[in-house]
């Protein structure tokens, strides 16, 4: 693992797994851990609150005057990753009632869920909301599904209504993924009409596949190079360094985020409410088509405020259908 504070801070930004983080600092971890154990046993939920808040922000960079310094700053950095994961993979124990990863679903369970959500293997199709309605109910080991399939970088499932709104608001407009991962999001676009470029940095090539599909590049330089009218993510990562950019590049009208209601599960909150050029709500239309359900999953839309023309979202889909705030 990387000891110099540079090489360290180049790590951390590649958001290493729980596991990692705590082969390489234990005496951090055995912190960490003891503080979180402490607040969920307490019960105290407004300690737990902030320390979700705490976490969810990454650590303040500065110029530090000493080796010392650099070294507590990282050091926080360290424990803050950790406590963000931790939090994370606690609710995710809380969902499935699993939490020593030893989870597997029976022959029964397993085939439900294969046929429901995946075309083969891993690989996702849109979901049928008619049948996600009618099966999920009855799959009794549902809850182990997402600590089965996050390592592997999944996070959520599209339902095929949320593809065709979304392409319906995205319309004709030039539209941009960013920490795209496998390129399920913009595949499932792309097939319904919409002009996009999946692009992803590549920084987590350790959990994901990476298609050819996939352009190999940084959200701020994807963002310069192609100046797009709308930008998508999906599960952007906790208090990430990336999304300011997209608030800052002037060709950008419309940012859509799927994403989680828990702060420290994902995106970056202080980006959100620090920029002051688009509209930020949640359409929780949309957020009902995230599956599965128990993620809490939530669609936040940004609009910019000025700029954005009536024709991107009323040429392509009758009045009544666009959902509340378009």
């Amino acid at each position: 693992m990387p000891r110099r504070p540079d090489d360290v801070r180049s790590w951390l930004r590649e958001q290493p797994p729980l596991d990692e983080l705590r082969a390489a600092y234990p005496a951090e971890w055995e912190a960490v851990e003891r503080e979180i154990r402490q607040i969920v046993a307490s019960g105290e939920f407004d300690a737990l609150r902030t320390i979700v808040a705490t976490v969810s922000r990454p650590t303040a960079s500065r110029r530090a005057r000493s080796k010392q310094e650099q070294d507590a700053l990282v050091s926080a950095e360290i424990r803050r990753q950790m406590a963000a994961a931790a939090l994370r993979q606690h609710r995710v124990a809380l969902a499935t009632g699993v939490d020593d990863g030893k989870a597997r679903f029976n022959l029964v369970n397993g085939w439900a869920l294969q046929r429901l959500l995946f075309a083969r293997a891993l690989e996702r199709k849109p979901v049928s909301m008619f049948w996600f309605r009618l099966i999920w109910p009855l799959v009794w080991q549902r809850r182990f599904l997402m600590a089965l399939v996050q390592p592997k970088g999944i996070y959520c499932f599209y339902s095929k209504q949320l593809i065709e709104e979304l392409a319906a608001i995205i319309g004709d407009a030039s539209c941009l993924e960013i920490a795209a991962g496998d390129g399920t999001l913009s595949r499932f676009l792309a097939d319904n009409g919409v002009r996009i470029t999946a692009t992803d940095d590549y920084s987590w090539k350790d959990r994901v596949t990476f298609p050819d599909t996939v352009t190999r590049q940084d959200a701020r330089k994807a963002l310069g190079a192609r100046q797009p009218e709308v930008v998508i993510c999906s599960w952007p990562p906790a208090g990430n360094a990336f999304e300011r950019d997209v608030f800052k590049t002037r060709s950008v009208q419309l940012y859509i985020v799927i994403s989680s209601r828990h702060e420290f599960s994902a995106g970056n909150w202080d980006a959100y409410r620090g920029q002051s050029t688009f509209e930020f709500t949640e359409d929780p239309a949309l957020s009902r088509l995230v599956l599965p359900p128990e993620l809490e999953p939530a669609v936040y839309v940004f609009r910019r405020s000025t700029t954005w023309t009536a024709a991107t979202t009323t040429t392509t889909r009758p009045a009544s259908t666009i959902p509340h705030g378009y």
